[in-house]
């Protein structure tokens, strides 16, 4: 299964385990870019599955009409 057809919170919890990963200090450098770089797409998938979920939810409104998400009533 590729990066791009994970749900949102599987990205997060795998983006978390990378973080948890760097963080002991048990990678080598080589290990530490791998895992870096995987992350750096990751972040890059969530940001565009949130856009598409903010896109969603504007659409969605009450009322049918297209609103902002931030948008006060």
């Amino acid at each position: 299964m590729g990066e791009e057809n994970i749900n949102l919170e599987k990205l997060l919890n795998e983006l978390e385990s990378i973080v948890n990963k760097m963080e002991s200090d048990d990678l080598n450098i080589e290990e530490s870019l791998k895992s870096y770089e995987k992350g750096i797409n990751l972040i890059k998938n969530a940001q565009n599955k949130l856009k598409k979920i903010e896109q969603k939810v504007e659409i969605l409104s009450k009322d049918g009409s297209l609103k902002n998400f931030n948008d006060d009533e």
